[in-house]
C-alpha cells in the first residue's frame, strides 16, 4: 500500500487508570465501531489515523494506548517522552479514576519534559448515566485548574469520540502555527510529513494501522 501523504505527524498518548475505556475510545476513533469485549491492554498498543485540521492540513496521528496497571508503568513511561499530546482518560462512573487524574498529568509532564505537550481531559461512558459518579461540573473544574479542555464521550454510542481527538490535534497544530511548538531533531512528538508529486490522494485511502507491543 502506498504511504498516504501528510503534512505533519503527531504522536499522542492515552493515559489513565485501567478499565476506564482508553482502548474502546481509540478503537472507535480508528475503526468506527464499538467492541463489546475488549481485552486489557498489555504494555502498549499502537494505532494510526490520518485526519485534517480546519485549514485542510493533513495530520498523521500516531496513537499510543497505554496500560493503566502499575506493573506496566515502567514500560509505558518510555513512551511519554516522544509525545506531543496526552488524552487523560477517566470513567464518569468511577470517581476514583477522576481523583487519579492529577497523578497521571504529573507523571506525564515529568517524563515529557523538557518538551511541551497538549493535554485534554476525557470522560468516558456517558451512556451509563444511571451509574454516573462524577458530576460534569467537577470534571470541568479540574480541567479549568489545569487550563485544559474537557470532553465527555461514549465509545458505545460514538458520542464526541471524533471531537476529542480532533480537538487535541487542532490545539497542537495551532501551537505549531504560533511558534510555541517546533519540530526538533531527536524528538518524535512532531515530525514533518512528505508529499509525493503527481499523486492524487484521498483521505479515504488511509486505513488504520495497528500493532501491539508487550512486555
Amino acid at each position: 500500500m502506498v504511504e498516504p501523504i501528510f503534512d505533519y505527524q503527531f504522536r499522542l498518548i492515552l493515559i489513565g487508570d485501567s478499565t476506564v475505556g482508553k482502548s474502546s475510545l481509540l478503537k472507535y476513533f480508528t475503526d468506527g465501531k464499538f467492541f463489546e469485549i475488549s481485552d486489557p491492554t498489555v504494555g502498549v498498543d499502537f494505532f494510526a489515523r490520518l485526519i485534517e485540521v480546519t485549514d485542510g492540513t493533513r495530520i498523521k496521528l500516531q496513537l499510543w494506548d497505554t496500560a493503566g496497571q502499575e506493573r506496566f508503568r515502567s514500560i509505558t513511561r518510555t513512551y511519554y517522552r516522544n509525545s506531543v499530546g496526552a488524552l487523560v482518560v477517566f470513567d464518569v462512573c468511577n470517581k476514583k479514576s477522576l481523583e487519579h487524574v492529577p497523578m497521571w498529568i504529573m507523571e506525564a509532564k515529568r517524563h515529557i519534559e523538557p518538551h511541551k505537550a497538549v493535554f485534554i481531559l476525557v470522560g468516558t461512558k456517558i451512556d451509563m448515566e444511571d451509574e454516573r459518579e462524577v458530576r460534569k461540573e467537577d470534571a470541568d473544574s479540574l480541567a479549568q485548574f489545569y487550563n485544559i479542555k474537557y470532553i465527555e464521550t461514549s465509545s458505545m454510542k460514538g458520542i464526541n469520540v471524533e471531537e476529542a481527538f480532533r480537538s487535541i490535534t487542532q490545539e497542537v497544530y495551532d501551537k505549531i502555527q504560533s511558534g510555541e511548538f517546533k519540530v526538533e531533531d531527536g524528538w518524535d512528538g512532531i515530525k514533518t510529513g512528505f508529499a509525493r508529486p503527481n499523486h492524487s490522494y484521498s483521505l479515504m485511502e488511509a486505513e488504520p494501522e495497528k500493532s501491539g507491543f508487550c512486555c
